[in-house]
């Protein structure tokens, strides 16, 4: 019998498995038993076990304090290189909540915005300028009524009119008296609107612009920074985690290099910076790309003889756009919580939680943006997560990931400079080439659902609502290189699903496809399922249908359905599939598909009637595509 006092040793009494004990231990699972040769099963193991990223960043399942990364460069936080934070302390009050409000009048309709996001929570303000008719001191000054500039910190996002804006913004502050350390951000990023606009800018004249106003910045507005760096816009033209990371440090580096030209010291240009990354539903990754983010930008004002804290990156994550999706978009809710979760534990110093409906409605909705400031509350005063330091310091999985992400970005960056530069490269192509093949890869993946968007390509709510049509984008202005586009995840499955959505509005009927289930319920319903799954991924109704084949064909002649997805197990389709497969195309099916892989007997069953295979890892985007072409439903 255990005394009270005794602790309780539990497996402390067995000697601790060695990893190569581990791996005779999957051998086992893996091969059962079976000899299959040299080199076997480390490919099997590779294919089964090992994750690897869009940067090319292998993931295996176990990590072991053989994995353990240098502490020197993980430091400690509150100092250089600032991985495990810039703070040495938890922060009570939380980070910086930063919420978005848009103006797209004379700045009276954000007004009242703004006052709701400050009154439910938000602590600072991301003001959105794009499609504000015209952008001067009034404008700013009846958008911001209520605000109290020298309490609530506002960062601005006017695109085109940045240099407008920002000198708009400091006539309003000169004119309301506001102090001199009062915070926030001009958001100038001369660099990211070159690269949106395919070089259509002016970037000579906005860096001109943009070094007079960081000159009037640090004269008389220390706490504000003249330059936010977006790397946000290479995230969401489908770029990778080092992608992005490469292309933020050489942006910085270009505005550094530009500022200590004219004459700035060099601390004084690096606290004119301030970096946007996008915080995504990939949990580990958005970890660790923040806080690489801080070691290498340490790093690069460790070279350029910055002091130490002035290597500080001061950080703003921004829930990724190209994640969330137009259709059930109750799911967005989930991914902008996982994604602000992770700023949280990385570090950021501001975190913006976009709407969940902000990409299926022109404006978001009260409830969206309420969602999207709570989801920060629960957070900070609920979960209490910004009052642990570092809570992710000490995990062998994300200290190495960190590591291994910092590294592919130092290489990618490496490749920017030796090109030049950041606008040399995008002049050249280099970064537009190399993203477009991250997306062109990331794409194929999707389209073949390895990558699963959730209401979308997988579990598709039939009955939902559509949405709008999307708004048709307007065209840029030609520049002198390709523009780096915006993508959206779910883009390509959303367009096929809003085909089917307009068949729907103008008919009042959905396209169907009938599922011509064969043999027992234990026989067909794992196929079923994933055949009404695939096509209502394309807002293809389905309708099933089971018995014996001349009962199956009956039901399917009585459906009107053109489609038919024929469901049953190998056992089944070995008596029968042949059969069934030339009756439904006998009795007029347009197109008959069969739920397996296709084998040894594919000819027969082609010959016998059967169109198209589907089956788990097919190219799902293609075959929807497909059936609605099938159903003559014109393409948008």
């Amino acid at each position: 019998m255990i005394e009270a006092d005794e602790p309780l040793t539990l497996a402390s009494d067995f000697p601790p498995p060695t990893r190569d004990e581990w791996l005779h231990a999957v051998e086992g699972v893996l091969h059962k038993g079976r000899d299959e040769g040299p080199g076997a099963f480390s490919k099997e193991f590779e294919r089964r076990l090992v994750t690897t990223t869009y940067d090319g960043i292998s993931i295996p399942p176990l990590f072991t304090a053989d994995d353990a990364v240098d502490p020197v460069r993980i430091g400690v936080p509150g100092f250089s290189p600032f991985v495990r934070g810039t703070r040495a302390a938890g922060r009570r009050d939380g980070w910086d909540v930063r919420q978005r409000v848009d103006v797209i009048d004379d700045g009276t309709d954000a007004a009242p915005l703004a006052r709701a996001e400050l009154e439910g929570g938000a602590s600072s303000l991301l003001l959105g300028l794009h499609r504000a008719p015209s952008v001067d001191s009034e404008v700013l000054d009846r958008a911001l009524t209520s605000v109290l500039l020298d309490l609530a910190p506002v960062v601005l996002d006017a695109g085109p009119r940045a240099t407008q804006a920002a000198d708009a913004f400091l006539t309003l502050c000169v004119r309301r008296g506001i102090s001199a350390d009062a915070l926030g951000g001009l958001g100038l990023d001369p660099i990211g609107a070159f690269a949106s606009t395919g070089g259509a800018s002016d970037l000579g004249s906005e860096l001109d612009a943009g070094v007079a106003l960081a000159g009037r910045c640090v004269a008389d507005f220390t706490g504000l920074r003249a330059f936010t760096i977006d790397a946000t816009r290479y995230h969401d033209a489908g770029g990778a985690d080092a992608e992005e990371l490469g292309c933020a440090l050489a942006t910085g580096v270009a505005l550094a290099r530009v500022l200590i030209a004219t004459g700035l010291d060099v601390d004084v240009s690096f606290r004119q910076l301030e970096f946007r990354l996008a915080a995504s539903a990939d949990q580990f990754l958005t970890i660790a790309k923040l806080r690489a983010a801080r070691r290498l930008w340490a790093r690069v004002a460790e070279v350029c003889g910055a002091s130490t804290n002035a290597g500080a990156q001061l950080q703003h994550a921004v829930t990724s756009t190209a994640m969330m999706s137009r259709y059930d978009p109750w799911v967005n809710l989930l991914r902008a919580t996982v994604a602000a979760f992770s700023a949280g534990i990385a570090g950021a110093d501001a975190v913006t939680v976009k709407p969940y409906d902000h990409v299926r409605t022109a404006d978001s909705s009260e409830l969206g943006r309420r969602l999207a400031r709570n989801t920060q509350a629960v957070l900070i005063e609920e979960s209490n997560l910004a009052r642990v330091i570092d809570p992710a310091g000490g995990s062998w999985y994300v200290e190495r990931l960190t590591d291994d992400l910092a590294r592919a970005a130092w290489a990618w960056f490496q490749e920017i400079e030796q090109e030049g530069g950041i606008v040399a490269a995008l002049e050249a192509g280099v970064v537009q080439h190399r993203i477009g093949d991250t997306w062109e890869h990331r794409s194929h993946n999707l389209a073949h659902r390895r990558d699963a968007l959730t209401g979308v390509s997988e579990f598709p709510d039939i009955d939902e609502d559509p949405p709008a049509p999307e708004p048709e984008r307007v065209s840029r202005r030609q520049g002198a290189f390709a523009a780096l586009p915006s993508v959206r995840y779910a883009g390509a499955f959303e367009r096929q699903r809003a085909r089917a959505d307009s068949h729907l509005s103008s008919t009042g009927s959905r396209p169907s496809a009938f599922l011509a289930a064969l043999g027992s319920p234990s026989a067909h319903t794992a196929r079923v399922t994933f055949a009404k799954n695939l096509f209502e991924a394309g807002g293809i109704q389905t309708v099933a249908g089971s018995g014996e084949i001349s009962e199956v064909v009956a039901e399917y002649g009585a459906s009107g359905a053109a489609l038919v997805c024929i469901c049953s197990d190998d056992a089944t389709y070995a008596d029968h599939a042949l059969e069934t497969a030339r009756a439904l195309h006998d009795v007029g099916a347009a197109r008959v598909y069969l739920a397996t892989k296709p084998g040894m007997s594919r000819e027969a069953l082609e010959a016998a009637g059967v169109d198209e295979f589907v089956f788990a890892g097919c190219d799902a985007l293609a075959v929807i595509t497909q059936a609605l072409d099938t159903l003559e439903i014109a393409r948008g």
